[in-house]
């Protein structure tokens, strides 16, 4: 396998904020990384898989404190949390950070039937076993591949808030993908980050720490939301008529 000339891509999708991401990962695992500027402090929101160096890749970014949060505990968005001094996750999943017991792999050969089923409806070609297509480095052992355990340094609950000095993210707890999703939301501008809640691709609600029951929930609260625009956890970001069109279809599917 061939080694990335770099690991993360970047663009500017509005002034002070900045999507990165992983172009040799499988969509599948693609998380998106959300870097916001802000007056005192700045926020991360989810980290990717860590198996290239995050803060080194945004080194030219961070010119004051960072708080960086972690939408829930799936591998894909975890992975470089243990490279910032600030982490927060919601009090349900922190313990389970602290000691990172969760399945992680970047090949399918030890993926379970319900993860291969989701590749294939994702267009992942039958036979495909590595879930990235380079390696971030010469000697990187893509089988050992494992997510640093790290403890949170705050863990949040529904109605916290982040105060980044002129912009403030209240926590909503928002369960179904995991038991401890969470996404931050900023009334005053109507900005989402919606982390594996509701993103604009396949919703994935069978997963080992998944409640349906807990996501039709949240889907109905999602729906009333007064968003304007929702940057989610994987895929383009988008505004309410569409966040409107992916709870209704999630909805329905579930009724």
């Amino acid at each position: 396998m061939k080694i990335a000339s770099r690991w993360f891509e970047r663009k500017t999708v509005e002034d002070g904020l900045t999507l990165l991401w992983e172009p040799h990962v499988h969509r599948f695992l693609r998380c998106n990384i959300w870097h916001l500027r802000g007056r005192d402090r700045d926020l991360l929101v989810d980290t990717g898989l860590g198996v290239a160096s995050l803060r080194e890749e945004i080194a030219d970014l961070l010119d004051k404190p960072v708080v960086a949060v972690a939408t829930h505990v799936h591998y894909d968005h975890v992975g470089s949390l243990h490279e910032f001094e600030n982490r927060q996750m919601h009090r349900v999943e922190a313990p389970r950070m602290a000691d990172y017991q969760e399945f992680c792999a970047l090949t399918t050969s030890r993926f379970p039937a319900q993860f291969l089923d989701a590749l294939a409806e994702m267009g992942m070609p039958a036979g495909d076993d590595a879930l990235i297509d380079a390696l971030p480095f010469t000697g990187f052992d893509l089988e050992g591949f494992r997510i640093t355990s790290v403890a949170p340094t705050c863990e949040v609950d529904e109605g916290d808030v982040i105060d980044l000095g002129n912009r403030h993210f209240e926590i909503l707890h928002l369960p179904g993908h995991s038991a401890g999703s969470i996404g931050l939301w900023e009334a005053a501008s109507g900005t989402l980050f919606s982390g594996d809640a509701i993103y604009d691709g396949a919703l994935l609600d069978e997963l080992p720490d998944s409640d349906i029951a807990e996501y039709v929930t949240t889907m109905r609260r999602l729906r009333e939301l007064p968003v304007s625009v929702v940057h989610g956890g994987h895929e383009p970001s988008f505004g309410r008529s569409r966040m409107v069109e992916i709870a209704d279809a999630y909805l329905a599917s579930r009724a």
